[in-house]
């Protein structure tokens, strides 16, 4: 519903040739044993992480990042098939081999787990760098199931479509698990009722699940997502501060992670249809606006701020929020044309390419501070395979289509 502003052209042609060039830097490493992706590399000093590295090392595998990467390369394969056929060629090779082996890890266990030891099997990754054996998670789920699952249906959807309807049957435990009290954040503890009891009432979980809804409609099947809109009101229900409009991490209590609440817009804007309600699109532009606001500093977004006086309550910008909030800001202005949510996109496409994004080697820093870069993970030592930073910047690619701007990718077969 926006006219398309020359910002956005040359922002999306941006986009296109980023996220070629970290596909293009991902799948030129070599692979983690039998087919699992390598981004094992120290965003600053770009050197490789080996054996001496402890959980940063190659003995280690994330099923996180192997899991958001197989979503990643599914779908960019389906949106880059006519401009880059040779590089979807690549994609799809390294797609099919990592596919089969999730697939093959979730038969053996019924779950993902968080982190693999060399013998892939699941450890607990303690904070001072030890291991220890992760307990079977029997009824418990986590996000590691839901990002391995996502990855799952987004490959299946176009390697082994016959296998679809299986996976897509494993969606309900996710969302009965969030629903019920039996989904654990930490998986850095021991999976079981002990930590689920010591936990908060986080929207974190329907936030990350939410994000399968709009790919859940890409596919074909949206029947499949009915969980969504019961999400999205129980966030906006129990999490929206009134007042400032930003989301609480836990209903009652102060912390706001910006980068979550951001995510949360772009997701839902991602899967609500055309003629969604206007008063709910407006109420999640004001979440993005308020927390972009309340966020942005210094060389990027927060991790988090206090909703009672907007302070921040960390020193550090991850790389991810920005591009989170380039999808959302794009989703968002197609649909409203507010300038002041073009300016929000702006600002962070910025902040990205001008303090994070590093051309000479096709990825990010993946934290600052105010004095530069800084050796802190947010959450995986592995760097982000195509996930935070190019689902979100094909998102933008998308939409920038949809409001007339010729672009070089076009939607084909697959997720």
């Amino acid at each position: 519903m926006s006219a398309a502003h020359p910002f956005i052209g040359e922002a999306s042609r941006l986009y296109v040739a980023a996220n070629v060039a970290s596909l293009d830097w991902m799948l030129a490493r070599p692979a983690l044993g039998p087919g699992f992706l390598n981004t094992k590399q120290n965003s600053i000093t770009l050197a490789d992480y080996g054996p001496d590295d402890g959980l940063r090392g190659p003995a280690y595998t994330y099923g996180w990042i192997q899991g958001r990467g197989l979503e990643a390369l599914a779908t960019h394969a389906g949106l880059l098939a006519s401009s880059h056929p040779e590089l979807v060629d690549r994609i799809d090779a390294a797609g099919r081999r990592l596919y089969a082996l999730l697939r093959d890890l979730w038969e053996r266990d019924g779950h993902g787990y968080f982190c693999y030891d060399a013998g892939m099997q699941p450890v607990i990754a303690g904070p001072d760098g030890s291991t220890s054996p992760q307990a079977p998670a029997g009824e418990t789920r986590t996000y590691s199931d839901i990002f391995i699952l996502k990855g799952l249906i987004a490959a299946a959807a176009r390697y082994d479509r016959q296998s679809l309807d299986g996976h897509l049957a494993r969606l309900p435990a996710l969302v009965h698990a969030i629903e019920g009290g039996r989904f654990q954040m930490n998986e850095r503890r021991r999976l079981g009722p002990e930590a689920l009891a010591a936990q908060e009432d986080d929207f974190g979980p329907r936030m990350i699940l939410l994000g399968a809804a709009g790919m859940l409609q890409r596919i074909g099947r949206p029947e499949a997502a009915g969980f969504a809109d019961r999400f999205l009101a129980h966030v906006l229900d129990r999490h929206l501060d009134r007042a400032s409009g930003l989301l609480r991490n836990v209903p009652g209590a102060d912390a706001c992670n910006i980068g979550h609440g951001i995510e949360l817009v772009g997701f839902a804007l991602d899967y609500l249809p055309a003629d969604a309600d206007k008063v709910l699109v407006q109420q999640l532009e004001r979440v993005l606006l308020a927390s972009f606001t309340a966020g942005f500093s210094g060389p990027g977004i927060r991790l988090g701020v206090s909703v009672a006086t907007g302070a921040p309550q960390s020193p550090y910008c991850p790389w991810w929020s920005l591009p989170e909030t380039i999808r959302a800001a794009a989703l968002c202005h197609e649909r409203t044309g507010n300038p002041q949510i073009l300016e929000v996109w702006r600002r962070a496409h910025e902040a990205f390419f001008d303090n994070f994004w590093r051309s000479e080697a096709a990825l990010a820093y993946q934290t600052l501070t105010d004095e530069g870069p800084v050796d802190f993970v947010p959450a995986t030592p592995d760097l982000d395979p195509g996930y935070h930073t190019g689902l979100s910047l094909l998102a933008a690619i998308q939409a920038a289509g949809r409001m007339g701007v010729a672009r070089s990718t076009r939607s084909n077969t697959g997720a």
